[in-house]
């Protein structure tokens, strides 16, 4: 590089300062604008920020409530079965209960008087040539031909009950 001439120089001096005073004013106004840019995504940044954090409370707060509610459900359908096991069991010991009570009038004195009634019925039912063959549980099987009649006393009490079954089922049936 040469070396200019002292003159030159003194004569460079203001062209250098406003030079130099300009590239001051250009970087200074380049530092600003980029500190604005700065701030205007600082700004973007928080506020998706607090979007995020928002949409994340929003989502969280739906599926909470779609939790409780899914684990609400599943408490009623719990409730729900366990009264309808109950009412089934109440219903199953009910008829267990009516076929036993059935099956010991055998032991009542008036049970021969029973069997009479129910062998008229089996020939009232097949005809005058059908058979009564007494069951162990009481009462009996009616017979004549390929035709047969179950007039067991466990059967023809749990029959009873069936038919009943509008009157008493509001003894397990809730409201």
């Amino acid at each position: 590089m040469t070396t200019l001439q002292p003159e030159a120089e003194a004569a460079l001096a203001p062209v250098r300062e406003a030079l130099l005073a300009t590239a001051r004013k250009t970087a200074a106004q380049i530092q600003e604008d980029a500190q604005a840019q700065a701030q205007v995504l600082l700004d973007a940044a928080h506020g998706e920020a607090d979007r995020i954090r928002a949409g994340a409370a929003a989502t969280g707060e739906s599926a909470g409530r779609s939790q409780a509610a899914l684990r609400s459900a599943r408490t009623r359908r719990q409730a729900h079965e366990t009264v309808l096991t109950q009412q089934n069991n109440l219903f199953l010991e009910l008829r267990r209960e009516v076929a036993e009570s059935a099956t010991a009038l055998r032991s009542d004195p008036r049970y021969p008087d029973l069997l009479d009634r129910l062998t008229e019925r089996a020939r009232a039912a097949l005809g005058p040539d059908a058979t009564l063959t007494e069951s162990s549980d009481g009462g009996g099987i009616a017979e004549r031909g390929s035709r047969r009649l179950d007039l067991s006393l466990p059967t023809l009490a749990l029959s009873t009950l069936d038919s009943l079954s509008a009157e008493i089922s509001p003894l397990w049936v809730s409201t």
